[in-house]
């Protein structure tokens, strides 16, 4: 009898043991893995998937390893509000992580908010998901007004004064131009002109007469993946502008190869910095070199320090983590700092890091600031 009563102690003991070896924390991510913006996906959930693993090898949080579910939204929005249910009413995740997109983040907001869920990181720096506040959202990245007011500031200072924006006739695109009208009123100028293209289907051929007679020195192009690079091309092509730009959501290596022999000379505005005086930038080099990975790029980096922000929370709401002490935890999770770069969070300021900076793409295909 003695001994059934330990064999079935020992018998349960190693089942729990089982069990815990195999428990997750489950975090779900709906994004555009195919697509317009999947070259840029892909290193950010490299850089992001670094620093997890990294995690994970050393036990993960409270004894539970973090595993992230991925659902390709392929760039449209309802497929990303449908896949934000299917991975909150389905799939149990406790948090989402790194939509990519604003109107798309604005439509998984509505269920975040239905279901009481917190999503880290979202890549994108809309004002709109910022003000006000949205009490689901915690932001990593600056704003894209921030990152646009930084890039005219830079034209007007070396004497560019006549500035086109193409934008996405979305959300987003409305956004970016907002920063841009912002950074040029400081020199009480407005854009030459400003053209838009529909998201779903670009067409900028219709765009040049206008844009040309306008007669630009340099041409902000506010859009996502794919319709750039088309944009940028058609603009070279027609002699518009000497001088393009773009935003961070567009700051990858993958960005860089779609443009080809076009990318050299564009700006491309960053939101993370490149320097290993960072601990950030310094922790992510040398985990990437474990992994026999050269560089860490720009999207990298923006995954890695959202993964870092996400793990924290996770941290700070064990040892039951669940949706509700996940989001209690981030809400109040004060000033944290990721490495030389430090945010705050309070039920009053989701916003993220402030940090802006502006690179040029080199000859050699890489970004230099």
């Amino acid at each position: 009898m003695w001994r059934h009563a330990r064999r079935l102690a020992l018998a349960v003991a190693l089942g729990l043991a089982a069990q815990a070896a195999t428990a997750q924390i489950r975090i779900g991510q709906t994004v555009g893995v195919t697509g317009a913006v999947a070259a840029t996906v892909k290193e950010s959930m490299l850089g992001a998937q670094l620093y997890l693993d990294a995690v994970n090898a050393k036990g993960g949080v409270a004894g539970e390893k973090i595993e992230v579910i991925t659902l390709d939204d392929a760039f449209d929005v309802r497929k990303a509000e449908a896949n934000a249910r299917v991975l909150i009413e389905e799939r149990g995740v406790v948090a989402l992580f790194m939509s990519r997109g604003t109107p798309h983040t604005e439509a998984i907001n509505t269920v975040l908010e239905q279901h009481r869920v917190p999503m880290v990181g979202p890549s994108t720096g809309a004002i709109v998901l910022h003000q006000p506040v949205k009490p689901y959202i915690f932001h990593v990245r600056a704003t894209y007004q921030r990152e646009a007011r930084h890039a005219m500031a830079h034209l007007l200072s070396v004497g560019i004064t006549r500035v086109a924006v193409v934008h996405v006739d979305d959300s987003f695109g409305a956004d970016g131009l907002e920063g841009a009208r912002q950074g040029l009123q400081q020199g009480r100028l407005e854009p030459v002109a400003v053209a838009k293209f529909d998201r779903a289907k670009p067409d900028f051929a219709p765009l040049l007469p206008t844009l040309k007679a306008a007669a630009p020195q340099a041409v902000l192009v506010i859009g996502s993946g794919t319709a750039v690079v088309e944009g940028i091309r058609s603009l070279k092509a027609a002699g518009i502008g000497g001088q393009h730009l773009t935003l961070s959501n567009n700051a990858s290596e993958g960005f860089v190869k779609l443009l080809g022999a076009d990318a050299k000379g564009v700006v491309v505005s960053q939101v993370m910095p490149s320097s290993l005086n960072f601990g950030l930038v310094r922790e992510a080099t040398q985990l990437a070199k474990a992994r026999g990975l050269d560089d860490v790029s720009p999207a990298m980096l923006e995954g890695f320090a959202a993964a870092k922000v996400l793990v924290e929370g996770l941290r700070r709401a064990a040892p039951r983590i669940t949706r509700a002490s996940l989001h209690q935890a981030l809400d109040t999770l004060g000033r944290y700092d990721l490495g030389g770069l430090a945010l705050e969070y309070t039920p009053a300021r989701h916003s993220g890091l402030e940090y802006a900076d502006l690179s040029i793409v080199a000859a050699n295909g890489k970004f230099r600031r």
